[in-house]
């Protein structure tokens, strides 16, 4: 009979196929856990590691180009199958770069026989102009035929300002140096003459045209003077409004007026850099560069704002070491450029990063007399005589690297190196600013202000449920904490930006002065229950006496409220918030940390108050029992030997409480600002990882930096929930190892 019993309860065959199949199924979904962690870890790694890829420039095709002239100027068309080239004689020709026509003129016009420089608008405008012998300066924009017309031509030339050529020196000086910029309404032309004058024609047009609809040009001419030694490089600003001017000794900037010009800065170069070289302006046309005679450094110069005035300051040094810089060549949409050495070396840079990007020997001797980039930076054209090198170029995430995302770096108009997010702007001229360090300071601030509201409540509220109250009412209370768990973060980040921040706001001093007296109310009501008799105090069954402490918090809470707009008036001249920022410089945000902390630990607490809990709750009974029987207090019972016991459940419930505020993404996305700023002050918003993501990954270009940016974003908040998780498990194993003998 009893071998029937035993084979019925623990041998029968259902029994063991089916704790074979609970083994198998719960081993299976922990390795099928594992694995799907796996999988996510290396998939972020697939989306992350190509913005960390070497550059790679790769030889794809030489074209013989025979012309019986010499290139002023080479550029190409968007889609890198053909490109124009303005000859030293005045002559553009169409050259074909695939198909069968490769190589081969698709049309030819002539702008100016005389030719003794040239110069280009900005890169997507197609503009040419042209400086002549005597003194003029042709001006033609490039119109390509999407279909060649009936005499073969591929291009037509339009001419901005109605007819081709511009009389820019009266003296009819040939000029040396040009520099052009063409807008709807504005123009200005700036010419260096043989004999070293600075000459400026500015164009307006308002709204005047012609019955043919041709701009109606006015134009003013003026010289600038205070220009003694030789010029060496000139550009003009796309709005027509500033100049820059190099010479031997200085490198200076010109305001330029309707009737004359105004030197606004001058540095000198050779207290800083050597004399000046080349010059060229960066895309945007917001920084220049710069190189110095010895050819050794390349310096990116641009304005910022200091002490109320503009001020041109050098902001990086592009060094090389292997040989003297023969040629800039300045990105189109990017603030990239490339650089030719005297060995035959050729360098890329990037102004987030003050070393070159890519180096390698790839030209030989005789070195390229044109060296020309796409539009798109995906072909490089070497032009050395008759012989056209065309180069792929794989430059993808040039503004990506360590130093872009984790160091300061000096932005263009910023005053001083920052951390700064700045993703995405309205302008094409915009410089991608991606560093994480403000948003992963903003997850850690975020974490931080909910745990500090979470953690003295949540455990406070454990300790008291699990050791003091009654075990009725606790039957009511924890399930209800625990119910809060259920409330949708959407909802709480909504009534946080509602509801809440309007009444923080409004009530800034009360809710200060809640935090001081809220702790303090419930320690004189402790002592003065303590000092009641005794019975008095036995008439309030025990594990009841939360119930006294609710009407205090109520009425307290209602005072300290009430007594805000007095406080204000008395000490702060009728509102905290200007007092604040007039007195002490502390902005105010309405949307702050303040209201992400309480909401954010509205979220946390049930997290953590329900496995602190259970922790203190299953301290065994004998341990209190024998800790009492000793002669302890109920107090020392409780900090000497239930919390030590429980200390590894209550310390993973505050590991698992911060990896939640750490992912934490609806409260903060909708209680907060949404400000990238680094500052700790409790009145100012932030900015998390987790709010960056669902914000801008919707409208991140698929495969761009940005894109792979934000999975580079996702992956640290991976592996900081992942570092958390193995540090709580490492502590709470030596916590209980630690406290197991008790």
């Amino acid at each position: 009979m009893a071998k029937a019993g035993a084979i019925l309860l623990g041998d029968s065959p259902g029994r063991k196929v089916k704790d074979k199949l609970a083994r198998v199924g719960v081993t299976a979904g922990g390795i099928s856990v594992l694995f799907t962690l796996v999988l996510i870890f290396f998939f972020l790694l697939y989306v992350i590691l190509p913005i960390f890829s070497a550059v790679k420039v790769t030889p794809r095709q030489t074209l013989d180009v025979d012309f019986a002239d010499s290139p002023a100027l080479i550029r190409l068309s968007e889609y890198n199958d053909k490109a124009y080239r303005v000859s030293d004689h005045g002559q553009i020709d169409v050259v074909s770069l695939v198909g069968a026509n490769a190589g081969k003129s698709l049309g030819q016009a002539s702008l100016l026989d005389d030719t003794t420089s040239v110069a280009t608008a900005l890169p997507d405008e197609d503009l040419i102009a042209l400086g002549g012998s005597q003194g003029q300066v042709a001006v033609a924009k490039m119109v390509f035929v999407p279909n060649p017309s009936s005499d073969g031509s591929a291009f037509s030339l339009d001419y901005p300002f109605g007819k081709p050529v511009q009389q820019l020196d009266p003296l009819r000086q040939p000029i040396t140096h040009l520099a052009i910029s063409v807008r709807e309404q504005r123009a200005v032309m700036l010419g260096v003459t043989a004999d070293n004058r600075l000459l400026v024609r500015r164009f307006f047009s308002g709204f005047n045209t012609s019955p043919a609809g041709v701009p109606q040009w006015e134009a003013h001419s003026y010289e600038i003077n205070g220009i003694s030694s030789p010029v060496r490089g000139v550009a003009v600003t796309p709005d027509a409004a500033t100049a820059y001017v190099l010479t031997e000794q200085k490198l200076n900037v010109f305001t330029l007026g309707e009737q004359g010009a105004t030197l606004r800065d001058a540095v000198k170069m050779t207290d800083i850099m050597g004399e000046g070289s080349q010059l060229a302006l960066l895309s945007g046309a917001n920084s220049l560069l710069v190189s110095d005679e010895s050819g050794d450094v390349v310096s990116q110069w641009f304005e910022i704002v200091r002490d109320g005035q503009r001020k041109l300051i050098k902001a990086r040094d592009f060094a090389s070491a292997k040989g003297k810089i023969l040629k800039i060549v300045p990105e189109y949409t990017r603030k990239g450029f490339f650089t030719l050495l005297d060995n035959g070396m050729l360098e890329a840079f990037y102004t987030t990063s003050d070393s070159a990007i890519y180096e390698e020997m790839i030209f030989s001797q005789p070195l390229p007399d044109h060296l020309v980039i796409s539009p798109r930076a995906d072909r490089l054209v070497a032009v050395t005589g008759h012989r056209w090198q065309i180069y792929a170029v794989d430059n993808r995430h040039p503004e990506i690297g360590i130093a872009s995302l984790w160091q300061k770096i000096w932005y263009e108009g910023y005053p001083e190196p920052d951390y700064v997010w700045q993703s995405t702007s309205a302008s094409d001229e915009f410089e991608p600013k991606l560093s994480l360090l403000p948003i992963v300071f903003g997850s850690a601030k975020a974490a931080l202000y909910g745990l500090f509201f979470a953690i003295p409540l949540a455990l406070g509220g454990a300790i008291y449920t699990a050791y003091f109250m009654s075990s009725r009412m606790r039957r009511v209370v924890k399930p209800t904490i625990e119910l809060m768990e259920a409330l949708p973060t959407v909802i709480l980040g909504f009534l946080a930006a509602i509801w809440l921040a309007p009444i923080i706001e409004e009530n800034l001093s009360g809710i200060v002065l809640l935090l001081v007296l809220f702790p303090m109310s419930m320690v004189l009501v402790g002592l003065g229950w303590s000092q009641l008799p005794g019975s008095w105090r036995h008439k309030v069954p025990s594990g009841f006496h939360i119930l006294l402490l609710i009407p205090m918090i109520v009425l307290v809470g209602y005072g300290c409220f009430s007594l805000s707009q007095p406080l204000e008036n008395a000490f702060f001249g009728g509102d905290v918030r200007v007092y604040l920022t007039n007195e002490w410089g502390l902005g105010y945000d309405q949307r702050n940390s303040l209201v992400v902390g309480i909401a954010m630990g509205f979220a946390v607490i049930p997290t953590i108050f329900s496995i602190a809990e259970d922790a203190i709750f299953s301290v065994p009974g004998h341990l209190t029992s024998g800790s009492l029987a000793l002669g302890a207090t109920h107090w020392q019972t409780l900090t000497r030997v239930v919390l030590l016991t429980a200390s590894p459940g209550i310390f993973s419930a505050v590991m698992m409480g911060l990896g939640r505020a750490v992912g934490e993404t609806m409260i903060v996305l909708m209680a907060t600002g949404n400000t990238p700023v680094m500052d700790w002050n409790v009145l100012e918003g932030m900015r998390t990882l987790a709010a960056t993501i669902a914000i801008e990954m919707p409208e991140s270009e698929v495969g761009s930096s940005h894109f792979r940016v934000m999975f580079l974003a996702a992956f640290v908040l991976f592996v900081f929930t992942f570092i958390f998780n193995t540090v709580a498990e490492l502590v709470r194993q030596r916590l209980r190892d630690k406290y197991s003998s008790l």
